[in-house]
Parts: structure tokens; sequence; C-alpha cells
């Protein structure tokens, strides 16, 4: 009996921090899973979710509050952004629209071709390993998402994957 109880002890604490962990991180799960997913699809490394870029990602969209504006934050990452309105853009809804631009990206001639392609090819940089979104309501009912990546992607010549 004691060394079930003790056994129990020691389990239970593990458990406890990995779904605390879960828990805190659900927010960025929002958004990785769905970043990963399409990586893996292309043989990319996944992404880790970091706390910086998260926040610099959180700070930026806490300036678009007032116009919801599509412009981007001019900073040292690379940047995807999305708006939908009345709240009902979620996080797999905004990288989905990214995603969904694959369909434009041709690897042979590494272009985009009949559309756009490039928040697509920034989901898929291969050399990106870090990720940070955010995702505010403005004052107008619009919802605003960014997402950071560390190192940031789409240079000119070279492929995502």
């Amino acid at each position: 009996m004691k060394s079930i109880s003790i056994k129990l002890v020691t389990i239970f604490p593990l458990i406890f921090s990995f779904f605390t962990h879960l828990s805190l991180a659900s927010p960025g799960l929002r958004f990785l899973i769905p970043h990963n997913k399409a990586r893996a699809e292309v043989g990319v490394q996944p992404l880790v979710w970091n706390k910086t870029l998260a926040a610099y990602a959180r700070g930026y969209a806490h300036q678009r509050l007032v116009d919801c504006k599509l412009q981007h934050s001019e900073g040292p990452f690379g940047e995807n952004l999305a708006i939908g309105y009345g709240g009902q853009l979620s996080a797999a809804d905004a990288v989905n629209m990214w995603v969904v631009e694959k369909q434009h990206y041709d690897y042979e001639s590494n272009s985009c071709v009949g559309g756009e392609c490039l928040h697509y090819t920034q989901v898929v940089w291969r050399d990106s390993t870090h990720l940070g979104c955010a995702s505010v309501r403005c004052y107008d009912d619009w919802r605003f998402i960014i997402c950071s990546y560390d190192p940031p992607g789409n240079y000119v010549g070279e492929r995502p994957y």
C-alpha cells in the first residue's frame, strides 16, 4: 500500500505540471497547431511558441485597436496579418487563410502564380523556428490577428522549403 501512495505522490505533480504547462500554452497552441500542420506537409520542422514574439505581437495588435488597419509593424520579425468582422475570426481561421495561398505557390519557379502566396511561404519558411501571435477585438468590432516569425522569411531568390 505504501508503494502505491508513493508512486501516486510522485506521478501526480508530473501530470499536474504537464496540464498546467499545456493550459498556459493553449493560446499559443491555437496558432501553433495549424502552422505546424502546414509545415509538416512540406517536411519543415515545427515552430516553437516564443513569449517574446507573442509580447511583440500583442503590443503591435494593441496599437491597431483604433483602426484595425492591415498595416505591417515594420519590425524585425517576419509577419502575417489578418482581420475579420465581428470577432468571427479564430486563430485557425487566420492561419488557414494564409495556408490556402499554397495553391498559388509554384515550387519550380519559386514564385506566386495567379495570386498571393507570400503569407503561405512565411508560414512554411524552413529557417523560421519561433512563433508569437496575438489577437485583439478592435473598437469598430473587427478582429485583428498578427503572427510574428523569427527568423523572418521570404527572402528574394530563396525557397521556403
